[in-house]
């Protein structure tokens, strides 16, 4: 996934949703400004990495208004986002003219996916702590392939995507999304639609 998202035309400026411990950041080798979204600073206040970038916001909301990228990417990170439309929509508004959104995620809901984590994963945390991981699983990857292409194909005008290894959401551990031209005046609605909701009455 990494090196997948990492192939696309650097652009100038890159923004990273949920950046973790900054290990992407060694793929992206012609980026002139990088900023991230993470708001656990224990992952990142160490790395090696955090010279490399200008700005890491524990939010996406706390962008200053006028910035703007070429391109906004993300790692085994959609599956995870409780507020996934708020977010990708935040996104479109923050990309420049022509850019991309480009996303990385496991096949969250196929079949080989399931497959593997269960033939794997939750056979060793079974042994190691006697509790079922699929519980985990069911917390944390609260969003599925399928709803993370419905989501993107809402505010973008195009999404494209390829599955790892083989074709088809069944056969894949892995999907990659690339997304181009939002649909501002969608995206602008939704948040705005939002932020008139979290107001307190």
């Amino acid at each position: 996934m990494h090196r997948t998202v990492a192939a696309a035309p650097a652009g100038t400026a890159v923004l990273e949703l949920g950046a973790g411990n900054l290990n992407h950041v060694p793929y992206e080798k012609q980026v002139a400004v990088y900023d991230a979204v993470e708001p656990m600073t224990v992952l990142w206040k160490e790395s090696a990495s955090r010279s490399l970038i200008r700005r890491i916001y524990g939010d996406i909301s706390a962008i200053e208004p006028g910035r703007s990228y070429d391109r906004i990417i993300s790692v085994a990170v959609l599956e995870h986002l409780t507020e996934l439309p708020h977010i990708v929509a935040r996104c479109g508004m923050l990309l420049r003219p022509g850019g991309r959104f480009q996303a990385g995620i496991p096949s969250e809901g196929g079949f080989l996916w399931g497959l593997g984590w269960r033939t794997t994963t939750a056979v060793a945390y079974r042994l190691r702590h006697g509790e079922d991981y699929g519980r985990l699983m069911r917390h944390e990857h609260v969003n599925t392939a399928r709803e993370v292409e419905a989501v993107l194909g809402y505010f973008f005008e195009r999404v494209a995507l390829r599955r790892f290894p083989l074709p088809g959401l069944h056969w894949s551990f892995y999907t990659y999304f690339e997304a181009e031209h939002p649909r501002t005046g969608q995206c602008k609605e939704f948040a705005a639609g939002l932020g008139q909701r979290e107001r307190p009455s």
